[in-house]
């Protein structure tokens, strides 16, 4: 499925809308060149989840953990020169357990939980269009049909 937003704040609304289906032991994967969104779309389930304040990318620790409605568990793996970092740290024992977790370049560590929406966010035909391409694998609160509702909402 692919969807298009025009604006940052529409892009908010669409993970806002998304981050309703979710539930703990779910997986958002973000994957995209750096600058297409990926963390807006974070900061977008995060505010749909109760989390205010200042979200910073956990581009050096790799993960934030969060508090809201759900738990949320913020992860940045960009930085990441082996896969192995990430398991040997334990990082995947947040994944697909307590919480949400949304993972910025999943890519990284070979991540690819059973429960997961894939997201694939490029620049569109303007400088704030986005295209999203979206897979989902398993996650049992998946609406396509209220998904494509999201802009009528705004």
């Amino acid at each position: 499925m692919t969807y298009r937003t025009r604006s940052e704040a529409d892009t908010m609304r669409f993970a806002a809308a998304l981050a309703e289906m979710l539930d703990a032991g779910d997986a958002l994967l973000l994957e995209g060149d750096l600058g297409a969104g990926k963390s807006v779309v974070a900061r977008g389930v995060a505010r749909a989840l109760g989390i205010a304040g200042a979200m910073p990318s956990p581009t050096f620790t790799l993960l934030i953990p969060y508090e809201g409605k759900k738990k949320l568990y913020h992860f940045d793996l960009y930085r990441l020169a082996d896969p192995d970092e990430f398991y040997a740290a334990g990082l995947d024992e947040f994944v697909g357990g307590d919480g949400i977790a949304v993972v910025e370049w999943p890519q990284m560590a070979d991540l690819s939980p059973e429960r997961a929406i894939r997201l694939r966010i490029a620049r569109g035909e303007s400088d704030d269009e986005r295209v999203i391409e979206l897979e989902n694998r398993a996650v049992a609160g998946f609406d396509a049909r209220a998904l494509a509702e999201w802009r009528r909402e705004a």
